[in-house]
């Protein structure tokens, strides 16, 4: 699949805006990824509050994102859940979805919502990630040099998917479940947007090996 990155915001400080935007071009090209810009600092005041209490600023921002589908009509979006604790990345959960509302009928993406900073309490699918993938990711944030002298996540990355399975094995899985051969795994919450709302897709959780053709979730 081609994967694009789409560079909602560029942070909160305006002194490292383009800066951040050079580091992300750099990982994107190390790990194959393709780079969508929402302007030249990036789209700003993306939180609940700017949604709720400046209407205006809030339309223009959603207006660009329903630009960026309609151009690509991307079969999957990934995008933060609902309660991912950060504000931008409330923030964008819900610029997401209120353009959703704006595009034509026929338009019946996959809904992928990660976790970062805030953990979801219902995943329903975890994917392992195989050693040398997550050996490109850690690379790949490498280039992120500003970030990661503020916080190292690359180096934190591993011990983070090594939770992920502790967690999925169950959340995912279903309480009491065998836990799988996974020493590494990402969270995630699958559904569809079919009909101007979000739709359920399958009931339980569903466990996926690196070794499984990931495009199978997508038809």
């Amino acid at each position: 699949m081609n994967v694009l990155n789409v560079a909602v915001t560029q942070g909160s400080k305006k002194e490292r805006q383009a800066e951040r935007l050079h580091e992300l071009k750099g990982a994107c090209n190390y790990i194959g990824f393709g780079l969508v810009t929402t302007g030249p600092n990036g789209l700003e005041g993306i939180n609940p509050k700017t949604r709720t209490q400046d209407s205006g600023r809030w339309s223009a921002s959603v207006k660009v994102i329903l630009e960026i589908l309609e151009q690509h009509r991307p079969r999957v979006i990934m995008f933060p859940h609902e309660h991912d604790w950060n504000s931008t990345h409330i923030g964008t959960y819900f610029l997401v979805m209120d353009a959703l509302k704006q595009m034509p009928s026929d338009f019946e993406p996959f809904l992928v919502e990660t976790e970062f900073w805030g953990q979801m309490t219902d995943p329903n699918l975890m994917v392992e990630i195989s050693a040398p993938d997550l050996a490109d990711m850690i690379s790949a944030l490498t280039f992120h040099v500003g970030e990661v002298q503020r916080n190292p996540y690359h180096l934190l990355l591993p011990a983070w998917m090594l939770d992920n399975v502790r967690r999925g094995a169950e959340l995912v899985g279903g309480q009491g479940a065998v836990a799988p051969d996974f020493t590494f795994a990402a969270l995630n919450k699958l559904r569809k947007w079919r009909g101007g709302k979000v739709e359920k897709i399958f009931d339980g959780g569903k466990l996926i090996s690196h070794r499984a053709n990931i495009g199978d979730l997508f038809k």
